[in-house]
């Protein structure tokens, strides 16, 4: 692969600038002339490497995934043998690293299901899933044995994200709210609270329970 000096390859050029003009203005509104303007090639040059703007995008949505497969590879170690107050924490804090450090993943995942559809938004799904799965399978063991709330471990898991990624847009409109002005430690722990308060189970609630089977009952 042709290198400049000690710099990245063409290819890995070429994939970065199509991945900050995809995420940023669309697939249909970005031209491989502009790709390759940004990479610093001619659109000849570019054509060389990749057959059609497609074949780009595919490996734009490809690598914005690669930092996503690390930090899974991370969080799958590290919850082995820890309680759920611990691992929720762990998972929220992925989520908001991966809303932080990897956004044009988002965007370009918003443009393969909103603009592509067909076999991108399938691909999409294909390499989210083991993200979300993995969440989601540590939500459903943990529930069948108790330690949190019998929820739907599905929904917990895409209510979770959609906070994460939704919520700081949202709450600028929501007179009064602080959540906006946190920043990434504080919201981490605003967020991890959050959640440790509706999956746990209450005491309170085991303790009462008996009392309003025998008033039931009586």
């Amino acid at each position: 692969m042709t290198r400049t000096q000690d710099g990245p390859t063409i290819p890995d050029r070429i994939v970065r600038s199509a991945t900050v003009l995809f995420s940023g203005q669309g697939y249909y509104q970005t031209g491989t002339r502009e790709i390759a303007r940004l990479a610093d090639i001619s659109e000849v040059t570019l054509f060389r490497y990749f057959e059609h703007k497609e074949d780009i995008f595919t490996a734009a949505l490809r690598a914005s995934f690669d930092s996503v497969e690390s930090r899974l590879n991370t969080f799958n170690r590290g919850i082995e043998g820890h309680t759920p107050e611990e691992v929720l924490p762990k998972i929220i804090n992925l989520l908001v690293d991966i809303t932080a450090f990897s956004p044009e993943l988002l965007r370009l995942s918003g443009v393969a299901v909103l603009e592509m559809r067909g076999r991108y938004q399938d691909m999409c799904c294909h390499l989210m899933a083991p993200l979300l799965t993995a969440i989601a399978s540590y939500l459903r063991f943990n529930i069948e044995n108790g330690k949190l709330r019998n929820l739907n471990p599905s929904i917990v898991t895409a209510a979770m994200a959609m906070t994460i990624i939704v919520q700081p847009g949202i709450s600028h409109f929501i007179e009064g709210c602080e959540l906006s002005k946190l920043n990434g430690r504080e919201a981490l722990e605003e967020y991890s609270s959050f959640w440790l308060k509706i999956l746990l189970p209450a005491k309170a609630e085991l303790v009462k329970a008996p009392v309003l089977m025998a008033d039931h009952n009586s």
